[in-house]
């Protein structure tokens, strides 16, 4: 399910789910390919091996900042505001991770529309994202992402 809307129109999605996202499946190419990018190697993500002897989680697990990063792409899937012509990230007020995301889960989210402001040029969305792992009992990412969608400009 995804929600298309418009900046005029949003406002009254307030307190609705807009939808959720397709599985994303967490594989250790793209953790590594993560870690590297981020200069994070801690082995928990990267030894698979050592983690898989050593690692309360059973084997390597993703970057809680992968799967957060991973809000961009599930988020976005599930709305479409249909007249901006611009959008960028704002920030985050609050984030947390209750659970792992162990290599070869699967992994999707559900996004709901908090509020929305008015801004010059456009609108403030904060939207709840809730990141869940395939047939585990509580979310890996929960997180209340602001966002901003311009319009074109009047001419």
């Amino acid at each position: 399910m995804t929600t298309t809307t418009t900046i005029a129109e949003i406002a009254g999605l307030q307190g609705t789910e807009l939808g959720t996202s397709d599985w994303y499946e967490i594989t250790q190419e793209a953790v590594n390919t993560f870690a590297d990018a981020t200069g994070d190697h801690q082995w928990i993500h990267v030894d698979v091996e050592r983690a898989k002897a050593e690692s309360p989680f059973g084997g390597p697990i993703a970057h809680g900042f992968m799967t957060l990063s991973l809000a961009v792409p599930l988020a976005t899937a599930t709305y479409t505001i249909s007249d901006a012509v611009m959008g960028v990230n704002y920030g985050l007020n609050k984030v947390r991770f209750p659970a792992p995301v162990p290599v070869g889960s699967r992994v999707r989210a559900t996004t709901t529309l908090k509020s929305v402001e008015e801004v010059a040029g456009g609108v403030q969305n904060t939207i709840a994202v809730v990141i869940e792992r395939e047939g585990a009992d509580k979310p890996v990412c929960i997180a209340e992402w602001v966002t901003r969608a311009y319009g074109a400009p009047a001419s």
